[in-house]
């Protein structure tokens, strides 16, 4: 079995000139990315956080090996994973979202398309399904081969035209 790698966050630059670098955390506990171990990059180089700070809506973190700006600058953009089994164990109820991707999302009866995503534009987690429906996480009801979705009365009802008005 190949060890999944779960995306817990990303440097999103450079802080001062000694190499510090900025984090924008994806965890649920914002600063849990720190406490996982070591972080591994897409392209497979592995970063030990030796500091970690918060910073308005981020965190500072000073890593092992990068001791200047242009090291830390060269970073930006870089997704930082964890193996799945450091993770913590779930509560009843609770999902990773990786554990939904690629998923069937279905709602009364009807396939409305794969999980191909996940965004958050400030007020929650939203599902992007294929043909670009977000759907807020918060609707999921069950996840077993497909995932069951419970949606508010007319939600998928098709925007009807106001008959009484006229441009």
């Amino acid at each position: 079995m190949v060890a999944q790698l779960i995306c817990v966050g990303v440097i999103t630059g450079a802080h001062g000139i000694k190499g510090e670098v900025k984090v924008k955390s994806f965890t649920s506990v914002p600063k849990a990315f720190a406490t996982y171990g070591s972080l591994v990059a897409g392209d497979g180089r592995s970063f030990e956080i030796k500091h970690v700070r918060p910073q308005k809506d981020e965190f500072l973190c000073v890593l092992n090996n990068i001791g200047d700006r242009n090291a830390a600058e060269a970073l930006r953009g870089t997704e930082l994973f964890v193996l799945r089994e450091k993770l913590p164990p779930l509560n009843e109820g609770e999902i990773y979202l990786s554990d939904v991707q690629g998923k069937l999302a279905v709602a009364e009866g009807k396939t409305l398309g794969s999980i191909i995503g996940f965004q958050n534009f400030g007020a929650g987690e939203l599902m992007e399904l294929e043909g670009g429906m977000l759907v807020p996480v918060s609707f999921i009801a069950s996840v077993a081969e497909v995932v069951m979705l419970e949606l508010p009365d007319s939600y998928l009802d098709d925007a009807k035209p106001d008959s009484g008005s006229e441009i």
